[in-house]
């Protein structure tokens, strides 16, 4: 059961419109990395986790506030928008820098969303559902939300230089925090999730790995480009950090197969094929 709270978790309040920078918020919202995504993304892990107790409330709820970042942008872009020139003469005359904003506008903001937000990226792309992840194994789902909250960060981090308006900055500077948080929060849960004996690297840890392949593949670093530079890295040589190898390196790797010699195919299908 969810219930809506009318007071933001933040104030999104813009000191001035900007209409222009509306448009580069949008990313953040309905981007591949944006709180549109986060916040889907948490909330099917959660209602599809299997594990009553804390992982699914921590899923549950970090998913909840993501849904309120969404709205805290929402209403700062909707802001954002107020009195913005709705054609390239209106204002001008007041404000020499009207053309500028009209220019830097995104029209489906007036045309299609009435002067609000759009479940769009800064491109006007549209949100897509395949931006999310909610796999069923916890370990793998965990590690892609530090992925998804490092993203979100960096680019909330790259917004908050594009604009001067102290009332964004403000929000902006919410974001980031609450994104080091998550990003820890998540590192956080995948260790406990080894804590707990429930899963372990590599992901699906349970799945019987061929003894053979192991020792062959497993802990092998191959070499493709030329000289030996990856040899200096912690992936090189030393323990794996699964604690179940020791990496090694190769730097001449070899085909194990011969090269392919497809049969011809079905006419009907009228490839093209080798003259026989």
């Amino acid at each position: 059961m969810f219930s809506h709270v009318k007071d933001l978790q933040f104030e999104a309040k813009p000191d001035g419109p900007d209409a222009a920078f509306a448009r580069r918020l949008q990313e953040v919202l309905g981007g591949k990395w944006g709180e549109m995504t986060v916040a889907n993304q948490y909330l099917f892990q959660g209602w599809n986790c299997r594990l009553p107790g804390k992982y699914k409330d921590l899923l549950l709820d970090v998913g909840t506030e993501e849904m309120g970042h969404v709205e805290m942008i929402v209403t700062m872009i909707t802001r954002l928008l107020d009195s913005a020139p709705l054609s390239l003469t209106e204002g001008i005359a007041e404000d020499p820098g009207g053309a500028a904003t009209y220019a830097g506008e995104n029209p489906a903001h007036f045309i299609h969303g009435g002067g609000g937000a759009l479940p769009t990226d800064s491109n006007g792309v549209p949100w897509n559902g395949a931006f999310i992840t909610a796999s069923g194994n916890l370990l793998a789902d965990f590690q892609l939300n530090v992925t998804a909250e490092a993203q979100g960060r960096l680019q909330v981090a790259r917004l908050f230089h594009m604009t001067d308006d102290p009332g964004v900055k403000q929000m902006l500077r919410f974001l980031l925090a609450r994104d080091t948080m998550h990003q820890n929060m998540w590192l956080a849960a995948i260790e406990q999730l080894k804590e707990d004996g429930l899963e372990e690297m590599p992901v699906p840890e349970a799945f019987p790995d061929s003894g053979e392949f192991t020792e062959e593949y497993s802990y092998t670093y191959l070499g493709f480009s030329s000289g030996t530079d990856a040899a200096q890295g912690r992936w090189a040589s030393g323990p794996s950090p699964d604690g179940k190898g020791e990496f090694r390196y190769d730097d001449n790797p070899r085909a194990n197969a011969p090269e392919p010699v497809l049969p011809p195919g079905d006419p009907r299908l009228y490839g093209t094929n080798p003259v026989v």
